[in-house]
């Protein structure tokens, strides 16, 4: 299967079960860089959440002061968040063919979700994500901390679906996201315990150049 079918159809047929699941897990980064977003960008800013999930917490709280437009590959996660975040717009969409007009947004937030993206298509995702941002715009993502060329989880969460990840690792990720013309503010490896072990990933915060 394509891996993206495989993310889709796996967030589609827990997505209800997920949502309560994450609300349990790392939720004082969320917190965190919920908040930087929320610091940082002006009232009413033009924010793209890239894999919004089901719109809670982060989407909610980002649309309480900005204007939001979410994006998730699973149809059954968007049906969620236009329930819970009926002030935001959403879109279903594979990220990677996204298209928008240079400028079109303050910040860009993807928590958890371009780890889902084939590694071959990660430098064009962030490319793209410099270019949609505005002069001084705001990109605050997850990425992989070891390089994973792709993983498929046949019995993810032990709740019989298959999941995907893939990772640049933590040096490439940085110098990709240079190269895509934007400067990192700051990049932190972010530990927490998930189902008993310890999981990491890269938090990069980053600026496009005025």
């Amino acid at each position: 299967m394509n891996p993206k079918e495989i993310v889709a159809q796996g967030y589609d047929r827990i997505a209800a079960r997920y949502t309560a699941w994450a609300s349990t897990v790392r939720q004082a980064e969320r917190v965190r860089y919920t908040s930087l977003l929320l610091e940082e960008l002006p009232e009413r800013a033009q924010v793209l959440e890239l894999g919004c999930g089901a719109g809670v917490p982060t989407t909610r709280q980002l649309a309480d002061r900005f204007s939001v437009t979410g994006v998730d590959i699973s149809s059954a996660q968007i049906a969620l968040a236009r329930q819970n975040v009926p002030t935001a717009q959403f879109i279903v969409a594979d990220m990677c063919q996204l298209k928008f007009p240079p400028g079109s947004f303050d910040g860009v937030a993807a928590f958890y979700s371009i780890i889902h993206v084939p590694r071959e298509e990660q430098a064009n995702l962030l490319t793209a994500i410099a270019t949609w941002l505005r002069p001084n715009g705001l990109l605050v993502a997850t990425l992989g901390v070891n390089a994973v060329e792709g993983d498929v989880d046949k019995n993810w969460l032990g709740w019989g679906v298959p999941m995907y990840w893939s990772h640049l690792g933590d040096k490439m990720a940085r110098d990709l996201i240079e190269n895509a013309g934007l400067q990192i503010v700051r990049a932190d490896l972010e530990t927490a315990e998930e189902d008993g072990a310890p999981v990491t990933f890269l938090w990069v915060v980053a600026r496009k150049p005025v």
